[in-house]
C-alpha cells in the first residue's frame, strides 16, 4: 500500500467510525463532537487526517462545522415526497423522524377571496381554517394553514390533529382523495408565520400551495405551508424511468 493509499484508508476509517456513532445515537443530533485535537489524539492521527474525515462527514450532511464554536451533529434529514397524497407529517414519520404537530388554531371562518377561488366556493361561504406548526429536532420548521370546505369540514373539525393527519381524518370521514396539485416557490417569511416559527421576518422560506381533489374533481382542501429555507431544500433524483422530488433538511 502506498503512503497516499494508507492516508486515505485512515481518514475514511475514522469517518466511517464517527458516522456509525452518529447513526447509532452515541452522538445525538445537535450534540457537539469532542474537540479536534482530542479526536485526533484518540484516533492516533494528525489534525490534517482528522479534518479530512470531518470534511467527508460534512459532505454527507452528518455534521455541521461552526467556525470558532466546534463541530456538531447535524439534524436528521427529512424527505417530503412531493408526489405523495399523504400528509407531510405522515411522510416524515414513515422515515422514522419524530415530528410534533402543534395546533395553533381552528375555526369556521368566511373564506377569503383566494380560498374561494381555490375551493370553488361562493363569496361569503365559510370553511374550516386549520392552523398547525410542525416541529422536528426541537425546532419549529413548518407553518401550515389548511382550509377545508363544507360539509366535510363539519365532520372533521373536532378531530385531534396533534395525533391524526388531515388526510387520515378525511379518510375516516369517508372522503376519497384522488389527486392533488402542488406548487412550491421561494419566498420571504411574513409576520404571522415568523411569530409561529420564531424566526426573523424576511427569512428565506419555501412556500407550498397544495389543492386536494375528490374523484369527481371537487377541491376539498387548500393547504398553504411555509417551510424554513434554512432547514429544508428540494432535491431531485433523476433516472431513466422518471424523476423523483423530495424535501430534505439542510445542515
Amino acid at each position: 500500500m502506498t503512503a497516499d493509499a494508507g492516508h486515505e484508508a485512515r481518514y475514511r476509517a475514522i469517518a466511517a467510525d464517527l458516522a456509525a456513532k452518529i447513526r447509532s445515537g452515541h452522538y445525538a443530533p445537535g450534540e457537539a463532537l469532542p474537540p479536534q485535537r482530542e479526536l485526533s489524539a484518540s484516533y492516533g492521527v494528525t489534525l490534517m487526517t482528522l479534518r479530512q474525515a470531518l470534511r467527508e462527514l460534512s459532505d454527507e450532511r452528518l455534521i455541521v462545522q461552526r467556525p470558532g464554536r466546534g463541530t456538531y451533529v447535524a439534524p436528521p434529514h427529512l424527505a417530503y415526497q412531493l408526489g405523495s397524497l399523504r400528509s407531510l407529517a405522515d411522510d416524515l414519520r414513515e422515515q422514522g423522524h419524530d415530528v410534533r404537530t402543534v395546533v395553533a388554531g381552528r375555526a369556521m371562518r368566511r373564506a377569503p377571496a383566494p380560498i374561494v377561488a381555490e375551493l370553488r366556493l361562493r363569496p361569503g361561504d365559510t370553511a374550516l381554517r386549520l392552523e398547525r406548526v410542525r416541529e422536528f429536532a426541537g425546532r419549529a420548521a413548518v407553518h401550515q394553514v389548511s382550509w377545508v370546505r363544507r360539509p366535510v369540514a363539519d365532520q372533521i373539525r373536532d378531530r385531534d390533529f396533534t395525533a391524526v393527519s388531515l388526510y387520515t381524518a378525511l379518510a375516516d370521514a369517508g372522503v376519497a382523495v384522488a389527486r392533488a396539485s402542488e406548487v412550491v416557490r421561494p419566498g420571504l417569511l411574513g409576520p404571522a408565520a415568523a411569530r409561529r416559527l420564531h424566526e426573523p421576518e424576511g427569512s428565506p422560506v419555501l412556500v407550498s400551495t397544495r389543492i386536494t381533489y375528490t374523484p369527481d374533481a371537487v377541491p376539498v382542501v387548500s393547504d398553504h405551508a411555509t417551510i424554513l429555507g434554512t432547514m429544508m431544500e428540494i432535491r431531485t433524483e433523476r433516472a431513466a424511468t422518471g424523476l423523483s422530488l423530495s424535501w430534505r433538511a439542510t445542515s
